[in-house]
This record gives C-alpha cells, structure tokens and sequence, in this order.
C-alpha cells in the first residue's frame, strides 16, 4: 500500500511503514550550517573517556538521546549531587503554591547539628534557630552546597526530613528516574541512597526545561551568609563561559562527582561524571565530554506537529485518507553531516477504519541512522476524519472484503 508525504515533506515516499532515503529529509527550517564539521566521511571518534570513573554519560538536552556512556545505569551514591533533586522538589513546591520564595525558614537544630559547620560536610554558615529567605536557603545550598540549608529546606517543604524524602522519590518517578532512591536531601551517604548517571541526566535535563529560574542559582560563583563567603565548587564556571551549572559531590563513597550543563547556541548538553578522583579531574572530564559532544553532534527539528507527515488510506470515512503528523515536534541528534542519512518510517496498521479524532494515535514514527532508532514518536491524525453514512459505509465493506481475498 502506498503513503505519500505531504508538500512539506519535499515528495519523500513511504511503502508500507518505509520512507524512502532517496531526496533529504523535510525540515522546517533550514539545518544549523556545521561549525568546522568532520567530513562525513569520516567516523565520529570515541568519546573522551573519564580516567577515573564508576560511571559517565553525555546527553543531549533537546532530544534526550545519549551520546555517549559507560554504567549509565548502574546505581551510585550521588554525594551532593542530591541537592539538583532537592532543588526540583522545592521549585516544584514553590509552582504549585505550597511554599514561597520569600517564606521564612527556621535552621532548626537538628539541621544545624546534622548539616552545619560542626560537621565533616559542606555547610551554609545560617545561623542556627533563626530564619532566612527560602529563596536564599536555596541558593545556600545549590552555590554554596550547604547540607544544613538542604536539611532546613526539607523540614520547611515536607515537616521532616524524612517526609521530603518521600516527595523526592515521587518527582523522581515522574521525571523517569526508574533507577533511583533518595534516602535524604543532602546526599550524605546512607545505606539504600542511590541513583545512577542516566537518572541524574534525566534529572538536569527536567529540571533546566521546569524551572530555568531556580536553575539559574547553580551558575552563580559565590554566595554570602553572614560574614562568610563561599565560591560555587564546580570549576567549569570559570574555565567555560558555556557551561550554567549543575552540582557538585564528593564523599568517600561516591568519589568525586559533577553534573554539568552547557550551552552552545542552541545546543545544550548535559554530561554526569560519578566516582572521579579528585576536583580537578572530574572538571576535565566533563568538559572534555561538553567539547567532544558539541564538536561532532547537531541536532535538528525534523517534524513539527500540525503538519502532515504522510496519508494513509482510511475506509469508511467522509474523507478516503486520513493525514498522519506528530503531536510535539520531533528532535534528532546526530553525527554532523549525518542528517541526510537518517531514515524515517512509519508503523501503522494495514486497515483504517473512520471515524478519528484530531490527536489520535494511529501508529508509530521512528528515526534510524544505520539500522539503530535515534528517535521516535506517536504518529497521531492531524485532523479528524468523521465515519461516513450508511451507504457509503456499506460500499467500503464490500471493498475491504474483495481486497482482503
């Protein structure tokens, strides 16, 4: 059976769920030009990777695919990493109305005792038994990475500590962290306190596109508290001007630990380093993931929704094709020079029957580069086709019936 893109596909032609790879893929706009790019000839190299690690991946931001990795899955303590979450659950709170950037919040004593300068951890240096700005609590604890400003917060937000836990552990799940448990708010280790490099990507990746604005406390080099000023421990911000966080980590357990992020243009990576060896490693490491990621990948809108992607043949309808697109634009990372050899196909079945509804799922659209999906997504009918009247509802069952033999 035959499919045909719409105009905006530039006349691509579809056999039974295959595109053809004989004229360019339809974009919307024109492809971002290659800045110095390899030739497409010649393979991407290998990732640069970490010298010392338990784990590391690089993930692009737009698409979410992973660039490049090694145990992405495998499940670590996360130090200090643990604040991005807290972070999210407060911003989160804060959206929906539970809390308020300029709610008091109390340095109880046990935050205090448990998170403060008397301990072996990072601190903020908020006195203890009086309030602060949670907006400022916040940024004690992601600039400064204080683990009393994490506990305080958390008391603040949830009551206790260990209810906030439970909330981290719901934002998680619906992030998509499937690997990930949080025992506490600052990320000391404790038994069963554990997530992995793909989770904590995806945990950047959510939290830079929920909330830009408490993100953007992470990109701050110092913060004051009294009269003791701290500098932001992620390095990358002095040494790559691109670079607009995330956080830090490091206990004996984990190592020395970075999330970073950066953005090039329209290009944002996001790269997790966990177990390295020392500050200054996990810094180089990063950055040589961030330089190697945008180096030799580009990404591209290749489908925007409301836009006919194909037609498929639909029985029993007012209309006799039903048009296909998708619902959110379709992003795809890949190799530069490389976009010309993706190869789009559609999954949907043989027969369709009216009547559809606009935003239906009907099948499946999936991207490939050398026989692996880079991406996919929901085909869905652009606009409803509405069931037609008896007679010609009669006639196409005859039809289907004498093509079915």
């Amino acid at each position: 059976m035959k499919f045909r893109f719409a105009a905006a596909a530039l006349a691509t032609t579809l056999f039974v769920g295959m595109v053809s790879a004989q004229t360019p893929l339809p974009t919307p706009a024109p492809a971002p030009a290659p800045a110095a790019a390899a030739p497409a000839t010649v393979a991407t190299p290998p990732a640069p990777k970490p010298s010392v690690a338990k784990a590391w991946i690089l993930m692009d931001y737009a698409t979410g695919q992973v660039l490049a990795g090694e145990n992405i899955n495998e499940q670590l303590a996360p130090a200090s990493i643990t604040k991005v979450m807290t972070s999210y659950v407060v911003a989160a709170e804060v959206k929906n109305g539970k809390v308020r950037n300029d709610d008091q919040v109390m340095m109880s004593e046990r935050a205090w005792r448990e998170g403060g300068a008397g301990t072996d951890g990072s601190y903020s240096g908020f006195p203890v038994n009086q309030t602060a700005r949670l907006e400022d609590m916040e940024k004690g604890m992601a600039i400064q990475s204080g683990n009393d400003a994490a506990i305080a917060l958390a008391e603040h937000v949830a009551g206790s500590e260990e209810a906030f836990a439970s909330l981290m552990n719901s934002y998680a799940a619906k992030i998509g962290m499937k690997d990930s448990h949080f025992v506490n708010a600052h990320g000391l280790s404790a038994e069963g306190h554990r997530t992995t490099a793909y989770d904590l990507a995806l945990l950047g990746r959510a939290f830079v596109r929920d909330y830009p604005e408490t993100y953007a406390y992470n990109k701050v080099k110092e913060f004051t508290v009294g009269s003791i000023t701290q500098p932001n421990r992620n390095l990358l911000l002095w040494r790559d001007q691109s670079v607009d966080g995330i956080k830090t980590g490091h206990t004996s357990e984990a190592g020395y630990c970075l999330m970073s992020s950066a953005q090039r243009g329209d290009q944002r990576l996001i790269a997790v380093v966990l177990g390295g060896a020392s500050e200054k490693q996990r810094a180089d490491d990063s950055l040589a993931l961030l330089n190697w990621g945008f180096r030799f990948f580009e990404t591209h809108r290749m489908y925007e929704p409301g836009k006919a992607v194909a037609e498929h043949k639909v029985w029993k309808g007012k209309a006799d094709t039903l048009q296909l697109g998708v619902a959110q634009p379709l992003l795809v990372s890949v190799p530069r020079g490389r976009y010309n050899d993706l190869k789009p196909s559609i999954d949907v079945p043989k027969t369709l029957e009216a009547p559809f509804t606009a935003g239906q799922q009907v099948g499946t659209l999936k991207v490939t580069l050398d026989g692996k999906v880079v991406a996919q997504a929901p085909l869905v009918a652009v606009a409803a086709v509405e069931e037609a009247g008896f007679f010609k509802r009669l006639w196409d069952s005859f039809w289907m019936w004498w093509e079915s033999e």
